[in-house]
């Protein structure tokens, strides 16, 4: 009598001991790659070869073949059942890990099952009696049979040749089979082909195509905004706006034919002789502010004024896009009146808009800002275009007027604030401290402050009580009805809400500022336009 060590069931013959062993390991065989369970080992090898075939490693599984240590009987079942036990063995140590009771159970016991079954005298005898060649030819098959599941090798699809692994295979084709790789195809197959290798082609074309008229149109559309934005879309200057707005309000009955006429005038008149008509000047806004600080404004503890400034705001010529023309008006109409700048600006006038252009035209014809010029078409006139801190210093600088540029490109401050450039303002105007008075007209003139979109004035600056610095500011979007009310005497300090700018109100991203600071001889002049064409 046998008796089972997994569950302790007798039997009486070796190959019903077999037999109930089969029946354990189907009971617990488990996928040792995905952990499946609950199938027949026919079907754990099935689903092994399908869904784990590059994980299986056969020469681990054939080497295990062929190291089986015991015999078989005469009946070649037996045999095949004993190689089968072995490689459900292996499967069994994959799986160790998640079935301890199978490896503890099955394996060790199954040495010790082989030493009572398998070498017991029946056994012995029986494996006297068998012939070497027998077991290895039974081996040798059920390898095979195995293998050949397990791997199917490459077969030539041009002679058939089977090799032992695709690298080979691979060389084969390479070296015995290059006409055939090489070969042109011929007949219906040729033609189709040429055909399908057109319409690929006419497709990617057309695709090609419709994307880069799409491109163009999107490009040319951006183009064109940005021409009628910065005035560069032929849509005509200074007059032609001027005249079209005028006859707008006389549409509108804003405006009577009689106004429209002689301010038509006016303006031919004033294009003619290149001068502004002084129709948006605003003077004396200086002299009133001056009068102001030293009568009141008892939270300011001081204050510094650059010279006289007129004021000149936008008209219907230039509304949207002339206040880098109107703060150079301003700027020119403080050095006017400083006898310091009379040898470079002799018997000049603040120019009109269209004047401004044309010197600007001509600064760039002498070689400054090259760069600028082109930008632009080397042209101004006729046109909206803009101008900013670039073109006024352009235009300085040809009158022979000493000035800088200075980048805040940056905030320096929290809130996207830039106090550096109200630091930087302070300094420039009230390095003239002497006497330290309350309020400080300095000989110095205004500064033109450029930011994204507009640009104004600065005309002085503010130290208050508390430490806080304020900007005084002239925008030329201010129509001359709300300038007019700083000259009145009773001026209150509400009406100078509309001029101050303090630390917070300033928040653009960037600011340029251009600075004058005096004079160049006509070499520095010369000098100075050179190192800008070759800058």
């Amino acid at each position: 009598m046998l008796s089972c060590d997994i569950c302790g069931e007798t039997v009486t013959s070796e190959p019903d001991m077999k037999a109930h062993l089969i029946v354990h390991m189907e009971d617990d065989v488990i996928c040792p790659f995905c952990k499946l369970s609950g199938v027949s080992y026919d079907e754990m090898c099935f689903h092994i070869e399908t869904a784990h075939f590059e994980q299986n490693e056969l020469e681990r599984n054939i080497e295990r073949i062929n190291s089986v240590q015991y015999g078989t009987s005469d009946n070649r079942t037996n045999s095949t059942l004993q190689c089968r036990m072995e490689v459900n063995s292996s499967i069994h140590s994959a799986c160790a890990s998640n079935h301890p009771k199978i490896l503890a159970q099955s394996l060790p016991k199954e040495g010790s099952l082989k030493h009572k079954g398998f070498h017991s005298e029946n056994v012995t005898e029986s494996r006297k009696f068998l012939k070497s060649k027998e077991k290895q030819s039974d081996l040798t098959k059920i390898k095979g049979s195995i293998y050949e599941t397990m791997y199917s090798p490459p077969e030539c699809p041009f002679c058939g040749k089977i090799e032992d692994c695709s690298q080979d295979m691979e060389t084969h084709v390479k070296t015995k089979h290059t006409n055939l790789l090489d070969t042109p195809l011929e007949g219906m197959d040729r033609v189709q082909c040429s055909r399908d290798l057109e319409l690929a082609q006419q497709l990617q074309q057309e695709e090609d195509r419709k994307r880069r008229s799409e491109e163009s149109r999107q490009e040319m559309e951006e183009f064109r905004k940005l021409q009628r934005q910065y005035g560069l879309d032929n849509s005509g200057g200074y007059k032609q706006q001027q005249l079209r707005n005028m006859e707008i309000e006389v549409n509108r009955g804003k405006m009577h034919p009689s106004e429209f006429h002689r301010r038509k005038a006016d303006m031919m008149e004033s294009l003619a002789i290149g001068i502004d008509d002084g129709k948006t000047k605003t003077s004396g806004i200086m002299e009133a502010l001056y009068r102001y600080y030293q009568n009141a404004a008892t939270d300011v503890r001081r204050v510094w004024l650059s010279t006289v400034v007129d004021h000149f705001h936008s008209s219907f010529g230039d509304k949207g896009w002339g206040c880098g023309y109107r703060n150079f008006q301003m700027l020119l109409s403080s050095l006017l009146q400083n006898d310091a700048y009379g040898d470079c600006l002799k018997d000049m006038s603040v120019p009109c808009i269209p004047k401004i252009q044309s010197m600007i035209e001509d600064a760039w014809k002498e070689g400054f800002d090259p760069q600028g010029a082109s930008q632009l078409n080397n042209r101004l006139q006729g046109t909206k275009a803009w101008i900013g801190a670039c073109e006024v210093y352009t235009l300085l600088t040809s009158l022979r007027i000493k000035c800088r540029i200075i980048d805040f490109h940056k905030s320096t401050g929290p809130l996207g604030t830039h106090p550096r450039l109200f630091e930087w303002i302070l300094n420039y105007y009230s390095s003239e401290r002497e006497g330290s008075p309350k309020v400080v007209c300095t000989s110095k003139p205004p500064i033109y402050l450029q930011h994204q979109g507009h640009s104004r004035t600065i005309v002085g600056i503010e130290e208050r009580k508390n430490r806080t610095l304020c900007l005084l500011i002239f925008d030329p979007g201010w129509p001359s009805r709300d300038m007019q009310k700083f000259l009145k005497q009773d001026m209150e300090a509400s009406s100078l809400k509309q001029l101050r700018k303090f630390v917070g109100n300033l928040k653009h991203k960037q600011y340029q500022i251009v600075a004058v600071e005096g004079v160049l001889s006509s070499e520095e002049k010369i000098e100075t336009s050179f190192s800008s064409l070759y800058s």
